[in-house]
Formats: C-alpha cells, sequence, structure tokens
C-alpha cells in the first residue's frame, strides 16, 4: 500500500478525487518499472481522467503484450467499485516478484485500470453535503438544469446524509413494523386495522412548486446515465442516454482509450451491487450469440464464481424484468458488440446475502426487497453497521411542515459495503482480473529453422504458436464481423525471394486458435490449429543474419533473429 501525503490508505473507505489522484501518482513513483498513469480525456467539470498502465517493462513495452481493461466508477454513487480498482492495482504491484500468477501476468500482459471514470458525479455523492444522482453532471436534458414540479433529493437537514422523510398520512403505503419499530413495512393490500398509524415515505429533500396535495417524481435534472452512451444499442428503449452516442466527454475519451490500445483482451467494468458478474447482452437472449461465445463467458464465469462467490448472469435472460425494456448502449455490451471483447460488468456487494446466506431475487432492482429480506439486513446491520439506519428524527420541512427523517443510509448500506467490509469484498475480485488476463491469446516462436539451398539462398522457417487459451481474434463473433487484423509475419536483412507464395517479406497468416477451441473437438484428436509456420527464401551472404518480427494487434508481439 502506499502512503498518501495525508493518510495510509488501507482501502477501507472512499477517496475524494485529489487524493486518489495523489495515490496513484504516488504508487507509480514507488513502481517506476512497473506502473505509469496518464490522462486519457477530460470530464464534463475539467477533472483528468486517469489511466493506470501496469507491466513489467523490461519484458516490452505495454503495447507490445496481451491486455486486459478495467473501469470504475461510471455511476456517481457506486463507489465501492472505484476501492476494488484500486486494489486491483495494489494487487498487481505489490504481488510482482512473490506471487507466481501476479508475476505472470505482470510480465506477459498488461493491465490498464480507469479507476474513475466519472469524477465529478463521484466527488458529488462524496461531498460533506452530498448530491446523489446516476452519473454525470452535466445538466440533461435541460441544459439549464430545470426543476419540475415534485420531490428533488437533498441532504435538506445538514448532516451529511440523504435519509427518508416519513410523513404521517392515513393513506399511505407504510406503517410501521410491529416486530421491529424502527423499521417500516408495506401495508397489506387489504389495509391495516383502524387506528394504525399509517406514513408516506419519500426520499430527503425538496418538494419543488408543492400544491399541497400531489407531490409528483420528476426525472432529475442530471438525468444522464454515462452507461446508456455507448454506441451499441444506443438510445434502444433507454433513458439517461445522452445527446447522441459518445455525447458526454467522459465516455467519448473512454472510448477512444480502448480503441486506441488495440492489444485489449479482455474487458471488466467495475459498479455496485448485487454481488453478481453480468455478462452480454443486455439486448437479446443468449440463443441469438454464438453458442462458441456463451460458452465461453460461461467457462471465464465458472472460474469468477469460485474465486469471488459471485454468481454469473445474462443481463438480457435473467436481470431484466421487461424484456421490452432492454439496458442497451452499456458499456460490456459495447466492447463485446463492437471491439468482440468478452465483456464483464461487476455488481459488488449484495448485503441482503450477507445477512442471510442466500441471493435474493435478480429482479430485485426493479421489485426491491422483500419484507423478511429487509428485517434480516436490519438485524445484521444493527451488529455490524449501525451507522447504516438512522432514528427517525422531527424536522420542520419546508414546504411539507412537520416530518421526521431517519430510515437507511441507503448509499453507503444497501449500495455500497460498509467500509469495514470493503477489503474483503473487493480481494478476490483481484484475482479474477489476473485469471482473465492469463487467458488471453499469448504468440510464442517455438520453431526455427535456416536450411541452405545453393550460392546465397537459404530457406528460413519460423513456426509460430498462440500458447494463451483464446483464439487471437479472442471471440466467434470478432471472427464472423471481421473485427481483428491477422497476424503477420515480417523478415527483414536480405533479400526475400519468395515467401508467402508472392516473394513478400510480410505475411498475413490468419488467426490462431487458442486452446479454448480444442474443448469442441471431443475426440482426443487436436491437430494444431493455434500453429502456423512461415516460410521465406532468401538471398544473403553465410554468416549474416535476418530478422523475423511476428505481430499481431491483441496477441502481441515477438521476434527472432537468425544466422544464415
Amino acid at each position: 500500500m502506499t502512503a498518501s501525503k495525508s493518510r495510509p490508505y488501507a482501502f477501507d473507505r472512499f477517496l475524494r478525487y485529489d487524493e486518489l489522484t495523489e495515490w496513484l501518482h504516488g504508487t507509480a513513483a514507488a513502481h517506476p518499472g512497473l506502473m505509469s498513469v496518464a490522462s486519457y480525456g477530460r470530464s464534463h467539470d475539467g477533472r483528468e481522467l486517469w489511466l493506470a498502465t501496469i507491466t513489467d517493462a523490461s519484458t516490452g513495452p505495454h503495447d507490445s503484450k496481451p491486455a486486459h481493461w478495467v473501469d470504475a466508477n461510471i455511476h456517481a454513487i457506486e463507489v465501492t467499485g472505484g476501492v476494488a480498482a484500486l486494489y486491483l492495482i495494489h494487487h498487481l504491484v505489490t504481488g510482482f516478484g512473490s506471487n507466481a500468477d501476479v508475476t505472470e501476468a505482470v510480465r506477459t500482459r498488461t493491465f490498464y485500470v480507469a479507476p474513475r471514470v466519472n469524477p465529478d458525479g463521484v466527488e458529488w455523492a462524496l461531498a460533506d453535503s452530498p448530491q446523489y444522482l446516476r452519473s454525470s453532471i452535466r445538466p440533461w436534458p435541460w441544459a439549464d438544469a430545470h426543476q419540475a414540479p415534485g420531490l428533488h433529493e437533498r441532504d435538506i437537514n445538514g448532516d451529511g446524509r440523504i435519509l427518508t422523510m416519513r410523513i404521517p398520512d392515513p393513506t399511505g403505503n407504510w406503517t410501521v413494523l410491529p416486530d421491529e419499530p424502527r423499521l417500516m413495512a408495506r401495508v397489506p393490500a387489504t389495509g391495516v386495522a383502524a387506528g394504525v398509524a399509517r406514513y408516506r415515505l419519500l426520499y430527503e429533500g425538496d418538494i419543488i412548486e408543492h400544491d399541497g396535495f400531489t407531490i409528483p417524481l420528476p426525472p432529475s435534472p442530471h438525468s444522464l446515465d454515462l452507461n446508456r452512451n455507448f454506441p451499441s444499442g444506443w438510445g434502444t428503449n433507454v433513458t439517461g442516454s445522452g445527446d447522441h452516442p459518445l455525447s458526454e466527454p467522459e465516455i467519448d475519451s473512454l472510448v477512444r482509450a480502448i480503441v486506441a490500445r488495440r492489444n485489449i483482451c479482455g474487458y471488466n467494468a467495475y459498479h455496485t451491487s448485487g454481488g453478481v458478474l453480468l455478462r452480454p447482452s443486455g439486448t437479446v437472449s443468449d440463443s441469438a450469440l454464438p453458442p462458441v461465445d456463451v460458452w465461453a463467458f460461461k467457462h471465464l464465469g465458472a472460474t469468477g464464481t469460485s474465486l469471488t462467490g459471485y454468481t454469473v448472469h445474462s443481463v438480457f435472460d435473467d436481470f431484466t424484468f421487461d424484456k421490452n425494456e432492454t439496458m442497451s448502449g452499456s458499456a460490456d455490451d459495447w466492447v463485446y458488440d463492437h471491439l468482440g471483447v468478452y465483456g464483464w460488468t461487476t455488481e459488488f456487494w449484495d448485503v441482503i446475502q450477507h445477512a442471510t446466506g442466500k441471493k435474493p431475487s435478480t429482479h430485485i432492482w426493479y421489485t426491491g426487497p422483500t419484507g423478511e429480506e429487509e428485517l434480516a439486513v436490519y438485524r445484521w446491520a444493527m451488529t455490524n453497521c449501525p451507522e447504516a439506519y438512522a432514528d427517525w428524527v422531527p424536522f420542520d420541512h419546508p414546504q411539507l411542515g412537520a416530518v421526521e427523517i431517519g430510515g437507511w443510509d441507503d448509499v453507503f448500506l444497501w449500495g455500497n459495503a460498509p467500509k469495514s467490509l470493503l477489503l474483503a469484498e473487493v480481494r478476490p475480485h483481484a484475482e479474477f482480473a489476473v485469471y482473465q488476463a492469463l487467458c488471453s491469446p499469448k504468440l510464442e516462436v517455438l520453431h526455427t529453422r535456416v536450411v541452405h539451398l545453393d550460392g546465397d539462398t537459404h530457406r528460413v522457417e519460423v513456426g509460430i504458436a498462440n500458447t494463451g487459451w483464446l483464439p487471437t481474434d479472442i471471440s466467434v463473433r470478432a471472427r464472423k464481423e471481421r473485427l481483428v487484423l491477422p497476424l503477420t509475419a515480417e523478415l527483414s536483412g536480405a533479400k526475400v525471394v519468395s515467401g508467402g507464395g508472392h516473394g513478400n517479406a510480410r505475411q498475413e497468416l490468419g488467426q490462431l486458435s487458442g486452446r479454448l477451441g480444442l474443448n469442441f473437438n471431443y475426440a482426443k484428436n487436436d491437430g494444431t490449429p493455434e500453429r502456423v509456420l512461415a516460410a521465406w527464401v532468401v538471398s544473403a551472404k553465410r554468416g549474416a543474419t535476418v530478422t523475423v518480427e511476428v505481430s499481431h494487434q491483441r496477441a502481441g508481439r515477438c521476434s527472432v533473429t537468425l544466422t544464415l
């Protein structure tokens, strides 16, 4: 762990932007041969968007190796993801030389980590007087941040939290839970007995243009969802997607940074909450995807589950409540649909599972917890983080009059892991990132031969193999759509008489399978789909040397020098 000028960071709190910046640069300075930090753009409010690059520089530059990309905090209040991204960086730079898997991954692969995609929104969420929003602080859809009539959240009593307002209402939907009077329970469909107090619950905030009777729930004046601004499926049955794909500087910069790094072979976005590993597609069923790609997702996910305990789900098949209202325009769909890369969204933290030992419904984002689940969480919280539930305190509301404010600190219990549990929650996911990186394709020269033919003529052979698990182009989708350029081998140092059938110094050699492909040959009869032989006939004096450069945009680069 790297100490900041203020206090050491033990992954037990959420860093504001300045301290995060200091930590990143301090960690890079402490590990100059492994890590560098650079800006890949600026946010709406002008903050630098930081990208950490981690690889062993002694084995080659970052773009000469297959890479794994991780980003976090695209959503403002999902700050556990940012802690996980910083811990991954720590795991890589401190584990190099002592952890065998980390050492191999950092030596032979590259990691790109963008720990805060949306620094503006996170600053609002972590402020002393917080403002909670989905993503960007840019006003949208109205440029003047117009507040429509109705409820607008804010910390109205100045205690540094946004809780719940409880208003006595004889037709309200809530009543006090008899077994636990601090908790609220929904009024049954048949109502409650006469004399039982009922309440209306609202997020803490102001009522704009209150008419004394109705309380509309209008959209926030900051309604952008940066994870709906990606090109894949943009604007299809979703809100908050922005003016056009990549309209937001944070997403335009992120996409450009990823596309510029053509060696990226895997992708993971860190979010909250749910304790699940989500995978594409968000718009179509598994039956519409290439079966081998679905198999690969499930195979990778099985290891993710074994390492983290998080279950794996298709966004469309498992998590979409209304199949006519899809979650499109997201990052993991974009990297799979447009780049052919296996993309994941990790939803950190499931307080219900911590409290009950059981996973809730995959539709909990829509339906909320059951009464039994909420009571179990309350009892768990009273033991583990009692500050997560506040007593109901009277407050003279400027529009509503006498109310009470209290209840759950939703963002920092239901939405994020308590600080005391942060490190334990995020630690296993660093291992999953390393595993994914080590599954990437990897080029190696396994065979060389020089045969003297006649006079100054020689035949040069170079046998190239993909020794990784994934194929060089990663997915069936990438291959079908021809999204990845072929492997090339280029000879220099001698005149090429013939090579590749055309006398070219440079040969295009297609794509190589990985060990993944051998899973679909039920017989024990593999062949060599992961190998290719490049050969040239050259003219040069005996004793001269030639160099063959082998290159693939995703699988990396290597070279060999031979004496004729």
